[in-house]
């Protein structure tokens, strides 16, 4: 089993437990922080959480691709990327521009909006998870 099979699975099950945090605990509290304080929280809440988010988004995209050209082709693998796919086009075209429209104020159905579309990615990272770990498991010796 390759090292870099192992960073990928790990990046991305501390990205199936963080979504899943955002997912059922962080973004419902986005509703209750009150309109006064919103925007410092919600600007506060982008600055740190890209913190965590983005190197293990970067670890797990750049594993990806290097196990792409090192050969990894097994059906469980290519499944994960699709999730993968699912992951970074609801981050690109459904949070950023929610969370831009969050940057201007409290708005409860943008709130709403940012919930049910983080269930694409809440879902796209859960299935990579799983994907990885059954291959994980096909691979110890």
């Amino acid at each position: 089993m390759s090292a870099w099979f192992v960073i990928h699975a790990v990046a991305t099950w501390c990205l199936v437990g963080l979504i899943w945090v955002i997912q059922v605990v962080h973004y419902p509290l986005f509703k209750i922080v009150g309109q006064q304080n919103f925007v410092a929280y919600h600007d506060r809440h982008m600055a740190l959480i890209s913190w965590v988010v983005g190197p293990l988004m970067l670890v797990e995209i750049s594993s990806a691709g290097l196990l792409l050209i090192l050969g990894e082709r097994s059906g469980l693998f290519v499944t994960s990327l699709v999730g993968l796919a699912v992951v970074w086009a609801s981050t690109m075209f459904l949070q950023i521009p929610l969370h831009q429209r969050l940057t201007h104020g409290y708005n409860f159905s943008v709130i709403d909006r940012l919930v049910v579309t983080n269930g694409w990615r809440t879902f796209g990272w859960t299935a990579r998870g799983v994907c990885l770990a059954v291959l994980l498991y096909q691979k110890i010796p």
